[in-house]
């Protein structure tokens, strides 16, 4: 009776696993979360491992708007990093944070209402709107972090609306307060008319192609000081002392906020430049004008000015201090002064109109001469009536063009241009902000400067540039605009005397406050009167005090987060890890290290480490308009148009943060996601092989010992090996990418195309328990587990979902619960790589000749061919590849398995012949490289039906006609009879 094809596929060991090949992450992702949650996974290893702890402190994202790309890339990173430290046995904690206050929440509350709410919205009516909208944003995002497989405490975040947060953050202003880097002043800051409101330097923004209207404008000397004026005299130029030439010289100014000259009180010189006298070619009454300006700029402003400058003396920047000149537009006069080496003859006339109110370097050069801080701008950014004729106009719509038509009347306008610059937006508002002088509280960055740099020099930045970018910013800062004028945030604990102005703000007050918000939240502060908010030894006194309105800078919020979270919740400061986007050397990183140090002394962090933004596939900034935005969500559970946008998953996501170069700024579009997905497959299909191959293995009864293995065995373990230790060092710098690469690599080519490919003959053809098919399945077993274990920090779903379908017994339910994968010494074998390197490369040659001849239409399957190899013999020949490729087949003809480590398996062919003569058969292909000559014939004999091998044997055995003898030995041996 013969067998029918049918029942011969029965007696094969084909795959049997639950393990499916596609991943239905939409449904299984969650499962496996679920499952994390049950076990209490995250919460048992982050307390309870035994190793060292670990901190990577959470930046805290802003508690607004839906999650974007960039929150995947840098909360994934963070949960790559920490699941790696967990692996490792370190009780890896991690605190996820909120920024909760500031304007953009508390313009989404008044956005909400209508124009007669809003007028009857009283401060704690908004807070508390704000505090209940900030709660539904956390929790939106908390699903989002989640749902990519996140571990964190999430049933106990940080939020910086939480009492002990704020009351914590008044401990850490207290301490600065009370070491003197506390104060209050009048000086100029970055002033937002949208928002109403001070702004931080890393509240700013730099958007591209923002002009100004640029001015020249000429300023009447009405005085000079005697030795200038001697000069002047010799030099034969009319000076303003003689009565009939009055207003023939001018110091000539440029500047691109022509709203801030109501506010010039000087004209500052560098009293190191040379500066030229110049006629400048039109008269006054018939008598030549001239116009001092840089030397150096005169060339240049002939054509600025249209006018041929002629220089008729030239002097130091110093010989003109004490000039008086005529304010082009109003009634007063002022001084030359020198400034400093802010003024440079890069642009404009090397003299800087300056005005205290309106500038730091002209505030600072103001201080120097006694000048008051004059500041005729509201908070809407309307002029005052300190502007005269000018009052009304709004200095960012109509100030402009009025004054420029003002000074084109008085004749004083010597040119007008746009100009493209580099301005200061409010990032949150999206519109221009002003400098402009008001009373505010600062730290002063002088007082710890020196600290901090030094700070700065004892961590570990990660790259290594980021050092330098956060060194040039402490060293170059100004003091620090901690206030704002706005209602949600943390209050500025401080009272002022009704009416000397005198500030209340000691040890006693700070102490009182922090206790109250403590116990109460920051709300107290305006649902309580004085009274209730001194200290009793004040409340006596209360109706003479009057507290303060302003809010905190939010990030002052976040720079105290080491103070109520690293040392409120004993996690230890300094954290190990600081992980943020570069932008943070201006914002979070600074300002955290600025209060730690100003408190402590010493940086919050041990390392930082920082990512780049995202971009779509061009290198453009993602957009709506220009719909190239990658949604994280439509990415993970797919888009309305399924075929179109196809529910990856969570891994998928995860891959392609782990696949970037994050350092720098990084690429995400539709055809990048299909290329990780295609990754994602392969990895997942490679581990679905290894699984359903062990269907029938049991471990403690069917392994073979490392030391017996053969030698293609004991090769796998030992690539497996090297993988295991190179990742580990990928992972320990955080060089995620090269772990990526080596995975793709190992899935791909060490496994698939080589070592599966070659067993695939030992697992499916062999009888069960033949020891050539343990020996692979040994080596498969010792390969998933490792596999899974090496791809837990990045694909954390897929490598639990590998674990949970482990076909037999293991001590551990997840596999992080195993650790970092590691590898005994009985698995090195280096002596085998450079032996399989050259046996692979002859794989090659061999593949590539076969593959013509099959494209030739002379074969199908490998299996019909049979090679035979020829070797150099001469030496010089033998110096040639032929001489390793020799010694490597001498190592595996001395194999003690040859049922395994035979080389015409190892090339998929039926035959191989080393040397001697040609084949008999008809010759399909010959080609040489490097002294190996290959030649491909037809395999003899007749194709088993079992295995399709070609062998001469077939037909001996009348039960079975169609099948090689090693075919019916193993039906034999598995006891299956004919059909």
């Amino acid at each position: 009776m013969t067998a029918s094809p049918a029942s011969y596929k029965d007696t094969l060991n084909l795959l049997q696993t639950p393990f499916a090949m596609r991943a239905n992450a939409r449904v299984r992702e969650p499962e496996l979360q679920a499952f994390w949650k049950e076990h209490d996974l995250y919460g048992r290893l982050s307390r309870g491992n035994p190793g060292a702890p670990f901190t990577l402190h959470d930046g805290p994202p802003y508690a607004n708007g839906a999650l974007h790309v960039g929150h995947a890339l840098n909360k994934i990173l963070k949960d790559i990093i920490n699941k790696h430290a967990l692996l490792q046995g370190r009780r890896a904690r991690f605190v996820p944070g909120w920024d909760c206050h500031g304007l953009p929440i508390e313009l989404k509350v008044l956005q909400g209402l209508g124009s007669e709410e809003r007028r009857q919205l009283t401060p704690i009516d908004l807070r508390r709107r704000a505090h209940a909208y900030a709660l539904e944003q956390v929790e939106a995002q908390k699903g989002g972090f989640r749902r990519w497989g996140i571990w964190a405490d999430w049933d106990a975040p940080y939020l910086t609306l939480q009492k002990s947060y704020e009351a914590a953050q008044i401990g850490v202003f207290g301490k600065m307060v009370l070491a003197g880097h506390i104060y209050r002043g009048l000086k100029p800051v970055h002033w937002s008319p949208s928002s109403r409101t001070a702004l931080a330097e890393a509240e700013l923004e730099y958007p591209d192609g923002h002009t100004s209207p640029s001015v020249y404008v000429a300023f009447p000397v009405v005085e000079l000081p005697e030795p200038l004026a001697g000069l002047l005299a010799a030099a034969g130029i009319a000076g303003p002392t003689d009565a009939a030439h009055r207003e023939q010289l001018f110091v000539a100014i440029w500047t691109t906020t022509p709203w801030t000259l109501p506010a010039n009180l000087a004209v500052s010189v560098n009293g190191q430049l040379d500066y030229a006298i110049c006629r400048d070619g039109t008269t006054n009454g018939g008598t030549p004008r001239y116009l001092v300006v840089a030397a150096q700029l005169v060339e240049q402003l002939r054509t600025s000015l249209e006018r041929p400058l002629e220089p008729l003396l030239t002097l130091k920047g110093a010989q003109l201090e004490g000039i008086q000149y005529r304010h082009p537009l109003l009634d007063r006069t002022s001084p030359v002064v020198i400034g400093g080496d802010y003024i440079t003859t890069e642009t404009g006339t090397g003299l800087v109109h300056t005005a205290p109110g309106h500038g730091v370097d002209d505030f600072h050069t103001g201080n120097k001469y006694g000048l008051p801080v004059l500041c005729p701008v509201d908070e809407a950014g309307t002029l005052t009536a300190e502007a005269g004729p000018f009052a009304g106009l709004n200095v960012l719509k109509d100030a402009n063009p009025a004054i420029i038509t003002a000074l084109r009347d008085a004749g004083l306008l010597l040119a007008e241009q746009r100009y493209e610059h580099r301005y200061p937006y409010d990032w949150r508002t999206k519109k221009p902000t002003i400098f402009r002088a008001t009373e505010q509280w600062f730290a002063s960055v002088d007082g710890f400067r020196a600290q901090a740099l030094e700070a700065i020099a004892a961590v570990e930045w990660l790259p290594s540039s980021g050092r330098n970018r956060i060194e040039a910013m402490v060293r170059d800062r100004g003091d620090w605009c901690i206030s704002r004028q706005r209602s949600w945030g943390v209050p500025i604990p401080v009272f002022y005397h009704r009416e000397t102005g005198e500030v209340l703000l000691n040890a006693d007050t700070l102490a009182h406050a922090e206790a109250l918000i403590a116990e109460h939240g920051a709300d107290v502060w305006w649902e309580r009167d004085e009274a209730g908010l001194l200290p009793p030894a004040w409340a006596d006194q209360a109706d003479q005090w009057r507290k303060g309105t302003d809010t905190m800078d939010v990030w002052f919020d976040s720079g105290s987060s080491w103070a109520a979270v690293l040392e409120g919740r004993g996690l230890g400061c300094p954290a190990d890890l600081y992980l943020e986007g570069s932008d943070q050397h201006r914002g979070w990183f600074q300002s955290s290290l600025l209060t730690s140090v100003a408190v402590n002394g010493h940086a919050p962090y041990r390392r930082v480490l920082t990512h780049g933004f995202t971009l779509d596939e061009k290198g453009r900034k993602m957009s709506k308009s220009l719909g190239n935005v990658v949604d994280p969500v439509v990415l993970v559970e797919g888009g309305k148009n399924e075929k179109q946008e196809p529910p990856y998953g969570a891994d998928v996501l995860r891959l392609w943060v782990s696949s970037v170069d994050y350092s720098a700024d990084v690429p995400l579009g539709p055809g990048i996601v299909k290329q990780l997905a295609d990754v994602y497959r392969k990895v997942r299909n490679t581990a679905r092989y290894l699984l359903g191959n062990l269907h029938d293995f049991v471990p403690a009864e069917h392994a073979v010992a490392i030391e017996d293995l053969p030698l293609l065995d004991r090769w796998m373990l030992q690539r497996t090996a090297s993988l295991i230790e190179e990742v580990s060092a990928d992972f320990e710098r955080f060089e995620f990418y090269r772990f990526f690469q080596a995975l793709q690599n190992f899935c791909v080519v060490d496994l698939s195309n080589v070592y599966l490919d070659i067993a695939k003959d030992r697992l499916y053809v062999s009888a069960a328990g033949d020891a050539r098919r343990r020996s692979c399945q040994t080596v498969l077993h010792l390969v998933v587990e490792r596999l899974a274990g090496l791809i837990a920090p990045v694909l954390c779903h897929m490598a639990e979902d590998i674990w949970q379908n482990l076909p037999y017994p293991v001590a551990e339910a997840s596999v992080f619960e195993r650790g970092w994968p590691t590898v005994p010494q009985s698995w090195a074998a280096p002596e085998l790589l450079a032996p399989m390197e050259r046996i692979l490369e002859l794989r090659a040659q061999v593949n590539r000749v076969l593959e013509g001849c099959r494209g030739r239409g002379e074969l199908g399957a490998s299996l019909e061919a049979q090679v035979q190899l020829e070797l150099a013999e001469t030496a010089a020949e033998a110096a040639s590849e032929a001489g390793p490729l020799r010694e490597a087949l001498a190592l595996v003809e001395a194999s003690p398995h040859p049922e395994v480590d035979n080389l015409a398996d190892w090339l998929l062919v039926s035959a191989l012949r080393v040397g001697g003569p040609p084949p008999a058969e008809t010759l399909l292909a010959e080609t040489e490289e490097e002294g190996v000559r290959v030649r491909i014939a037809r395999a003899a004999g007749t194709k088993c039906e079992r295995c399709w091998h070609h062998e001469s044997d077939i037909g001996q055995h009348p039960d079975h006609p169609t099948l090689c003898g090693r075919c019916v030995g193993v039906l034999e041996r598995q006891g299956a009879g004919p059909a």
